[in-house]
């Protein structure tokens, strides 16, 4: 996925404050940054790696280092904040939702480190120089915009409720 991250973060965000109710933003806030975070990965991969090792081959993009993070956060907030849960819950459920929508038209180690069998839904074959303009013109595109449509709407329609409160 290129760019529907984001906004399945702000979607997620906004199912748990449909079913919670509590903690709105900070919950938002969780979702957005559990559905980026394992793209921060590319930073070292521009930086340092010089784009030698594609990042999805990084631990950040492994499912079972997310899981493993999820239950050593879950465990702590429940110990020691539990009126935290929910929060940590959203950014746990966003990590895990990346690696998801990544596997749509991208390889992911699901099973990594203890295989390097990668799983993809779909291949997106080379159709051009640049891997963007490949990824760009590929059908599974449309989902991602279909993504951000959903969460344009979704943002538009909590805007325009909001509009005769404000008189």
């Amino acid at each position: 996925m290129l760019i529907a991250h984001f906004p399945v973060g702000y979607l997620e965000g906004k199912v748990f404050n449909h079913y919670t109710k509590v903690n709105a933003t900070q919950i938002t806030l969780a979702s957005l940054l559990g559905n980026m975070i394992p793209d921060f990965d590319m930073l070292y991969f521009h930086l340092i790696d010089g784009r030698k090792t594609h990042h999805h081959e990084y631990f950040t993009h492994w499912p079972l280092f997310w899981m493993a993070v999820s239950a050593v956060l879950l465990g702590a907030v429940f110990v020691f904040k539990r009126q935290a849960i929910l929060i940590a819950l959203a950014f746990c459920i966003g990590t895990i939702l990346h690696m998801v929508m990544d596997s749509v038209a991208a390889p992911i180690h699901w099973l990594a480190p203890f295989s390097p069998e990668t799983f993809e839904l779909v291949h997106v074959p080379a159709t051009s120089t640049s891997w963007v303009i490949s990824f760009m013109t590929h059908w599974t595109f449309l989902i991602e915009i279909g993504i951000c449509l959903l969460a344009a709407l979704v943002y538009w329609r909590k805007k325009t409720a909001l509009l005769p409160e404000l008189k």
